[in-house]
């Protein structure tokens, strides 16, 4: 797909088509996954500010199924790659084999030219294929064999993994991890959300009937629109002094990075555009600031869980609300912008 580029009247007819759609895509996904829409929602911001997500939760939570869901609503190329000890770098990103025929190497593409890569169980590949994953990522890009490849927009990646799960693993480095723009967790269910569960998928698969409800057109311009949102002086200074409060955190070995904050100011224009807003409010950088700060964080031992210190499962998503109590957000009137 190529990029939409806008004329101004063009851009003031897209205006709202995030708000629209957006509630469109969630109420489709929501016919497979229950009691999710908060986390449905972070997942489709994520993807309107052209970031990535790892889902991290339980075996059995619905990580992948959510992932599933959200490819099969957007009329777009989806790929799935199942993440395993044996798999090579060249089993994502594709390699030039040799053709008999024509006596030249022909380009054999991987599953990471998509548009929507679910990586499931992203951290039962060894490093070497994790890394494979790094340029595509951040530059958009495959190079194989000293030439680079423009992946399609939009280009978006899910990543799952398990916390319980360790025989086997890999664990992502703290570099990985910064590419992702947000770490989510789906968590439990109610007793009655439990049931619904039950009921709805008692005979049949509802994921087998979605359809899709957004062209790659409609995502595209989606992302424009997102882009577009305005985030005034103040409340980058707010970003800003969060980001520099966790570096300076006791206890914390490494804070949030300068492509964190980044980060952050793209998923709040995308989470305003969503909620019908063309300007960022602070509670919109409240709402963001753990899915897209706390995993960035390199704890000391005892504070991310080990022995001795705070032994928390959630310490890092502890300090960045510690860190939001602590400095003062904006008070002006941002409705008047």
């Amino acid at each position: 797909m190529t990029a939409p580029i806008f004329t101004l009247g063009q851009r003031e007819a897209a205006m709202g088509i995030c708000s629209e759609k957006g509630k469109i895509i969630i109420e489709n996904v929501e016919r497979v996954i229950v009691g999710k829409r908060e986390t449905v929602t972070l997942l489709l911001t994520a993807l309107l500010a052209r970031g990535h997500v790892l889902l991290e939760d339980m075996p059995g939570s619905g990580k992948t199924k959510l992932s599933k869901a959200l490819a099969r609503s957007l009329n777009a190329g989806f790929s799935r790659i199942q993440f395993t000890p044996d798999l090579l770098p060249s089993d994502v990103t594709g390699m030039n084999v040799f053709n008999r025929k024509s006596n030249e190497f022909d380009l054999r593409k991987g599953p990471v030219f998509t548009n929507i890569l679910l990586a499931d169980e992203i951290n039962r590949a060894t490093p070497r294929t994790q890394a494979g994953l790094l340029e595509c990522m951040e530059e958009r890009q495959v190079t194989i064999d000293g030439v680079s490849y423009p992946l399609e927009e939009p280009f978006f990646v899910a990543a799952t993994q398990n916390p319980i799960e360790t025989a086997g693993t890999f664990p992502l480095p703290e570099a990985q991890l910064d590419r992702f723009m947000m770490k989510l967790s789906l968590g439990g269910l109610s007793e009655q959300e439990e049931k619904a569960v039950l009921d709805r998928f008692g005979e049949r698969d509802p994921y087998l009937d979605l359809r899709s409800v957004v062209t790659g057109e409609e995502l595209m311009l989606m992302q424009k629109e997102a882009e577009g949102i305005f985030v005034c002086d103040a409340l980058k200074r707010y970003m800003v002094e969060i980001a520099r409060a966790t570096r300076s955190r006791e206890r914390v070995i490494a804070g949030v990075s300068t492509r964190g904050v980044l980060a952050l100011m793209c998923a709040s224009r995308a989470y305003a555009a969503l909620s019908g807003r063309d300007y960022c409010i602070p509670d919109d950088i409240k709402k963001l600031a753990v899915p897209v700060f706390a995993h960035r964080l390199v704890l000391s031992y005892g504070l991310a869980g080990g022995s001795g210190g705070y032994q928390k499962k959630d310490a890092a998503g502890e300090i960045i609300r510690e860190i939001l109590k602590a400095v003062p957000a904006p008070t002006e009137d941002f409705s008047k912008l």
